[in-house]
């Protein structure tokens, strides 16, 4: 059945069109993950699915949302991912990590303390951003950067896939969206620039595209490179679907293989119209008007769900997130729910 196809994308292939969503653990120390890190990741790859993402791991340390969060800017971290890569693709699945700057939405607490935002209190630390524009009430306000700081965002960038190249993940994803810093720069709310960074779509999507050239340099074609985009705000004046299929037709252009396709996060009271899929018609237009291969994510709970989009060709890879939290084993279950056979771990082959 559809979900169950493989996908040739750029040098792999996925056994299955079923990936594993990036989803914060804010469970690393000084960046580095550990045994929660390979137990929840590893137990995905054993689930079945075709991809498993990390979480959003940050290029640097002011690219962190909490101090709890994974990263990939230094040697320690790259060889803690690196173990875990290794298991996850013993267990048939391909490793993506997705490469992360929260800009003005950095230096928060863990979700369990409430998430708010810290701001003057130990261990706090003053976000970037593309405007001097806090993300909500309470948050700090942000350093807008300047030209030394946006060069250090390309770099920090560049040299976080250098080190993913060498800890062996198959996949690398460019976070630019849920109101983190690429998205800010996209977003006309939260960017007023003046300069060649602000005012019109080009100039909002450059720093998104460098980054891309350059992740490229080091991340060379048919090395498979996805995009995670925003394809909304949510909200009358921001960034909406008709500029991020644009934006879509250049990332296509750049070298990008995929748009993973979510919305919001940019605008902190948003009304966001959430149900099931909801999201899937973006994805559905950007495949259908950009010409790139997309995927789709949020509220994608069941079997028939992922069935239905893979088949209208609304989306060419399905993203499991909250499911998979519930359910580690969503796609061997979603499997048997529509009839096909997939490979079982030696180890498990009894229960079945």
């Amino acid at each position: 059945m559809a979900p169950f196809t493989s996908l040739d994308i750029g040098n792999i292939t996925l056994r299955n069109r079923i990936a594993i969503s990036p989803m914060c653990e804010y469970s690393a120390i000084d960046g580095v993950p550990n045994d929660w890190h390979l137990v929840h990741l590893g137990s995905r790859a054993v689930g079945g699915a075709g991809l498993v993402f990390t979480e959003a791991s940050a290029i640097s340390p002011e690219g962190r949302i909490s101090a709890a969060d994974a990263g990939i800017w230094n040697e320690a971290q790259q060889a803690a991912w690196a173990r875990i890569v290794q298991f996850i693709k013993t267990q048939g699945a391909a490793a993506g990590i997705q490469l992360a700057h929260a800009g003005r939405k950095a230096s928060t607490d863990v979700p369990w303390h409430g998430g708010k935002p810290l701001v003057g209190v130990p261990g706090a630390w003053t976000p970037v951003a593309p405007s001097a524009i806090a993300f909500d009430v309470g948050y700090a306000v942000p350093t807008a950067l300047d030209a030394a700081g946006l060069r250090k965002v390309v770099a920090d960038f560049v040299a976080a896939a250098v080190r993913a190249r060498e800890a062996g993940f198959d996949v690398i994803e460019i976070h630019a969206a849920h109101g983190y810093l690429l998205h800010e720069f996209l977003s006309p709310l939260s960017n007023r620039r003046t300069d060649a960074y602000g005012g019109s779509l080009e100039n909002r999507a450059r720093l998104l595209r460098e980054v891309v050239a350059a992740v490229r340099g080091v991340w060379p074609q048919p090395r498979p490179l996805f995009v995670r985009v925003s394809a909304t705000d949510w909200i009358e004046g921001g960034w909406d679907i008709a500029e991020c299929v644009e934006l879509a037709r250049w990332l296509k252009a750049d070298g990008v293989d995929l748009i993973d396709t979510s919305s919001g996060g940019n605008v902190a009271h948003a009304k966001i119209p959430v149900g099931p899929g909801y999201q899937v018609p973006f994805a559905a237009r950007i495949r259908r008007e950009a010409g790139i291969a997309t995927g789709a994510v949020g509220m994608i709970t069941t079997a028939p769900q992922a069935q239905q989009i893979v088949e209208r060709g609304d989306a060419d890879l399905v993203l499991i997130a909250r499911e998979s939290l519930r359910d580690p084993y969503f796609p061997r279950r979603a499997a048997a729910e529509l009839g096909v056979k997939i490979p079982i771990p030696e180890q498990y082959q009894r229960a079945w």
